[in-house]
């Protein structure tokens, strides 16, 4: 595990992200508090982004609307995941921070 994830969850135990996150990582952050609506309005303020798009597309498939995540993967160039949500959370926000 590398330090910035460390950081990262540890962060987890505060009320809030870091200052500087990208938009995309703050949803990740919301999303593991268990705030998924936050989340994905911040995962949709920055539509644009492939990052921002990849975490949209977690976010509806963890929801469970398969379409709507299916058209994120496709806008993150991506194909859409499988298996356990934790790992894909985990996958998502290694690749980022590490960016």
């Amino acid at each position: 595990m590398s330090a910035a994830l460390d950081s990262f969850l540890d962060s987890l135990d505060g009320k809030a992200p870091k200052r500087g996150l990208s938009p995309a990582l703050q949803a990740l952050w919301w999303d593991a508090k268990g705030d998924w609506s936050r989340a994905h309005a911040l995962a949709q303020e920055d539509a644009e982004d492939a990052e921002a798009a990849l975490v949209h597309a977690y976010l509806h498939r963890r929801e469970g609307d398969e379409g709507n995540a299916a058209y994120w993967y496709r806008r993150a160039r991506r194909e859409p995941a499988k298996g356990p949500f934790k790992a894909e959370w985990r996958r998502i926000a290694e690749e980022l921070l590490a960016e």
